[in-house]
């Protein structure tokens, strides 16, 4: 098993204080795709409420994590639980936006319609003017307040900026109210006023409904002022703790069996140097 040094240290500083339940869990797990070990013996557990942070280098299996607890990838060993029960698919109770896609310019739907489709997406037909339909239009409208796009919702989606389009999609996966939000790369390609502020209204909007948040991504750092913990994914192994605990000198070194060396500028930031760019920057794009 992998010895989580830094889980240990997270559950010994937190002994005394009223427990929360876990949202998802990982025992003793490890997952092998056409015999590649993508990573092993993961002992992993995330509360209720908490926002954490998945980070690693380009094809550490990050996404595959996301794989298995959405029911779409089985473990190799081990064990995994999401709210208390086994993965599958179709689960209402997690929203998910997966690495971001890119929407044609002449397509003709609608933000609000494309909100709707986290709704509807999973009915055949077309839903009947009623009650029923008139509260989930009365949802989409009070998600896309949330996230600050009512300005733009009428207009195509494809013509609508890297951000605004950002903003759209993740309301099409809060708009169920899930207890358990996945965001894959929601931050790529977003300029740096985007970066910042979609992981603040992330952890705004889970915090009012107490739900629990993983997101991947490349750079750590616009999620430094919300994030409660890190899950870091590399050469196989993975560790959960709060930034500073995990993404430091010592513990990078251990994971990688490699020299490595973690700074930090004069604004906080966190930057990771002494591997080959192609195996171990932080920025790169995960696996598909």
């Amino acid at each position: 098993m992998v010895n989580n040094q830094v889980g240990e240290r997270i559950s010994a500083g937190t002994a005394g204080k009223q427990p929360r339940e876990i949202t998802v869990s990982l025992q003793d797990a490890s997952v092998q795709i056409e015999n590649h070990q993508i990573w092993s013996n993961a002992d992993i557990n995330v509360e209720q409420g908490e926002f954490i942070a998945v980070v690693g280098p380009n094809g550490s299996g990050k996404s595959t994590l996301f794989r298995v607890l959405l029911g779409l990838q089985p473990l190799s060993k081990g064990h995994v639980r999401v709210l208390g029960e086994t993965p599958h698919r179709g689960n209402q109770a997690i929203g998910y936006v997966p690495q971001r896609r890119s929407f044609d310019p002449d397509v003709p739907i609608r933000g609000r319609d494309l909100v709707m489709l986290g709704l509807e997406g999973l009915n055949w037909g077309f839903a009947f003017p009623g009650p029923a339909q008139h509260r989930r239009q009365q949802l989409v409208e009070e998600t896309m307040k949330a996230v600050e796009a009512t300005a733009y919702a009428d207009r195509p989606i494809g013509r609508l900026s890297g951000g605004e389009q950002q903003r759209l999609v993740l309301a099409q996966a809060l708009v169920s109210k899930p207890r358990l939000l996945f965001l894959d790369e929601p931050l790529a390609n977003l300029d740096l006023r985007n970066q910042i502020t979609i992981p603040q209204l992330v952890a705004k909007l889970a915090r009012a409904n107490n739900a629990t948040v993983l997101l991947v991504t490349h750079d750590i750092n616009p999620l430094l002022p919300v994030v409660d913990r890190v899950i870091y994914i590399a050469k196989g192994k993975m560790v959960i703790g709060k930034p500073e605990e995990v993404i430091t000198t010592s513990t990078l070194s251990r994971l990688y069996d490699a020299p490595v060396q973690v700074v930090k500028d004069i604004n906080g930031r966190l930057f990771v140097v002494g591997l080959e760019q192609e195996t171990a920057h932080p920025h790169e794009h995960d696996e598909h």
